[in-house]
């Protein structure tokens, strides 16, 4: 039996694929090289914005053109899948098509009434059903009826094959209601992760020889598990213990990372800890979102622009190798020239090593969307290029400042203009590339940072 995966948006999107993805290899699936001949597809979908969502119905309009040919209807286009075709003219099943992730919370009732094409709406409570339906793919049944289920549950391991990084999620859900964010409504509450759990995963993914974890969470700062001594243990508390666990265990994962973080939960205690253990990596994604206190209130974020500033100056302090990066979000409803003009001004003072920068897209079910003072696209569009070309220049000037030094480097990939070098990229998430053989993926070597092509550091190992 064949699969194919289609994952769109986040982290924690790629981490749950990779789970469903073990349940399959583990009971003899391999990975189809198209949907066209895939005994199952699953599309893992995106939510946060609307564009994520109308690419989903485009591919669901593709899916349904293909299952025509696969189940040999008459009005089957079988010259536009020439190899769905030949699955079915050699007498294998009909595709089956599962829909899960976060569009498929949102739209659980309607989903499928709206598209047939869909055999299975998965949310993201139900997860735990999917060895129920991949058995009854393997005996070529009817469509099971999948009930909600009220309580998240964790994946034991969400490791692609083969692979030497992986994501591993310490918790799920959201409990700070944005004004602009559907993430809670999709998600729902904050469940964190059993840290015997979590443990358990690492001396998996050590098995593997896997060289990188990132740890995920729709806030990883939030993080706190109550033992049943009446004890709880938080982020800082979570981070400490992987790393002494890593240690003892002289594991060969080599950096620990996490994501993403909200500026009001990150702590000194966090800080601190990071600065104690180097396996922690010195890299933050610390989402600003906007630099204006009327706008960061209406979008309901608990902190001030100095607040923010604090923040940074307590990280830089004690952690002076660190790079920041943020999400920065253009055009809210209400925001006047000045409320920007304030996010142009802490991008300046910060000075982010990368941003993720967008314009306010409004997302039905969310109270932003119905804000009476929306913001004109010309005008978004406007001033979200003009952060861009800040950014670009600042990112720019800060990679600049690293030529000449020595840095450890995870080796990645081939790279696709070059045979002959490989990307990878450094503790602070910097992307390198240099001369190296493809047999050095998967490893850390020491590279010296030579030159800056676009954003792209070029470098060359030393050592051996």
């Amino acid at each position: 039996m064949t699969y194919f995966f289609e994952t769109y948006g986040c982290q924690m999107n790629k981490a749950e694929s990779a789970a469903i993805e073990q349940l399959m290899v583990g009971r003899g699936w391999t990975a189809a090289e198209t949907a066209e001949t895939a005994d199952l597809a699953i599309i893992n979908t995106c939510s946060v914005r609307a564009t994520a969502e109308n690419r989903i119905f485009g591919r669901l309009g593709w899916f349904t053109a293909l299952k025509a040919v696969r189940s040999g209807a008459r009005e089957g286009k079988r010259g536009h899948f020439p190899a769905a075709a030949e699955a079915y003219d050699k007498g294998q099943q009909n595709i089956t098509v599962v829909v899960t992730g976060c569009m498929a919370q949102r739209l659980l009732d309607s989903l499928k009434k709206d598209y047939p094409v869909i055999d299975y709406v998965v949310g993201t409570f139900q997860k735990q059903h999917f060895e129920e339906i991949i058995q009854a793919v393997e005996q070529n049944q009817p469509p099971l009826v999948i009930d909600e289920d009220p309580v998240y549950t964790f994946a034991p391991v969400s490791l692609e094959p083969g692979a030497f990084t992986a994501f591993v999620p310490i918790m799920h859900g959201c409990n700070n209601y944005c004004t602009y964010c559907i993430v809670p409504h999709v998600r729902g509450r904050e469940i964190s992760r059993n840290p015997a759990e979590v443990l358990a995963e690492l001396d998996q993914l050590s098995a593997h020889n896997v060289r990188e974890i990132t740890l995920l969470g729709q806030n990883v700062n939030s993080y706190c598990w109550k033992n049943e001594d009446g004890t709880e243990l938080d982020f800082p508390g979570l981070m400490e213990m992987i790393a002494r666990h890593l240690e003892e265990k002289n594991s060969p994962i080599g950096w620990v990372r996490f994501m993403s973080s909200h500026p009001k939960d990150l702590s000194d205690k966090l800080i601190e800890v990071i600065a104690r253990y180097p396996v922690l990596c010195r890299h933050i994604h610390l989402p600003v979102q906007h630099g204006s206190d009327p706008i960061l209130r209406r979008m309901a974020r608990k902190y001030t622009h100095q607040e923010y500033l604090d923040l940074v100056g307590r990280i830089r302090e004690k952690l002076p190798d660190a790079s920041l990066t943020t999400d920065i979000l253009i055009g809210f409803p209400g925001e006047t020239e000045e409320d920007f003009d304030k996010t142009v001004e802490l991008m300046e003072r910060v000075r982010y090593q990368a941003a993720y920068m967008y314009y306010y897209n409004p997302r039905e079910g969310t109270p932003a969307a119905k804000y009476p003072d929306q913001i004109p696209l010309d005008t978004k569009k406007s001033r979200l290029q003009r952060i861009i070309d800040m950014q670009l220049v600042i990112t720019r000037e800060e990679t600049a400042k690293r030529l000449g030094q020595t840095v450890t480097v995870l080796a990645e990939s081939v790279s696709r203009d070059n045979k002959e070098e490989l990307l990878g990229k450094t503790a602070q998430d910097e992307r390198v590339v240099f001369a190296a053989p493809e047999s050095a993926c998967g490893t850390f070597v020491q590279v010296q940072l030579l030159e800056l092509t676009g954003n792209t550091i070029r470098g060359k190992v030393v050592g051996s």
